[in-house]
């Protein structure tokens, strides 16, 4: 059954937004997906054509995009970066400023359900930067008070990146051929599971207004949610 349900994803050309987006097409719960970042995306493919609105903003001068941010009861955000690549500044700037700034305009425009993907070991007294951040980030927008939070702290997010890191690489296949086979659960989440969970959480009932997601807990919310290519696959079967 549809729903009239629109959503507005940030961070939508990382990786992870961008299972998360192909999550949401396929999903027909949601009639509509509002993408804000700083560049659109040349889609070829009909259904993202149909199904996406997207709004191109300049995330250093958030408070002049007021209206980017509206029309979305649900508000995925995606958004971050690496010490590596922006430096500790830069990271600091997406990873705080920019998630804090979506996340007070997408309350302001009376966003209902608050998606953030955070970090496995988030905590903002750590000493150690990459955390430190991630749990501040966490702790601002918790003060916000939206109507629901949830906060998704995935183990290394499993991808083949467009963007080449070398070592990220290197780290995923050692990874991918012994820890992930014994225990996938433990430090490793790939973002098609990340991607279902997140989806399938905006339809849960009875949750508590500010929840903190684990990695257990993102793996069994995504075998909550079917596989819509296997459903379809099923039906055409039956008939």
């Amino acid at each position: 059954m549809s729903t009239d349900k629109i959503a507005l994803v940030t961070g939508y050309t990382g990786e992870s937004g961008k299972a998360l987006v192909k999550e949401l097409i396929t999903n027909n719960q949601f009639k509509k997906i509002i993408l804000v970042g700083r560049r659109k995306v040349d889609y070829t493919e009909n259904e993202y054509k149909e199904k996406t609105e997207q709004r191109e903003i300049d995330f250093d001068q958030i408070d002049n995009y007021t209206e980017a941010f509206r029309g979305a009861d649900v508000h995925f955000c995606c958004l971050g970066t690496t010490r590596g690549k922006s430096g500790a500044e830069g990271f600091r700037r997406v990873d705080f400023d920019y998630i804090v700034g979506a996340a007070r305009l997408a309350k302001q425009e009376g966003c209902k359900h608050f998606h953030l993907v955070s970090s496995q070991g988030a905590n903002e007294n750590s000493y150690f930067l990459y955390p430190q951040v991630k749990g501040q980030a966490e702790a601002a927008l918790t003060k916000m008070s939206f109507p629901r939070l949830s906060i998704y702290r995935p183990a290394m997010l499993m991808v083949d990146r467009v963007e080449h890191r070398l070592m990220e690489r290197i780290a995923q296949s050692i990874i991918g051929h012994t820890v992930q086979r014994i225990a996938p659960e433990w430090i490793t989440t790939p973002v098609q599971i990340l991607a279902r969970a997140m989806c399938f959480n905006s339809f849960t009932k009875d949750r508590p207004s500010v929840e903190v997601i684990d990695n257990h807990a993102i793996f069994r919310l995504a075998e909550q949610q079917p596989n819509p290519s296997t459903e379809q696959t099923k039906a055409t079967n039956e008939l």
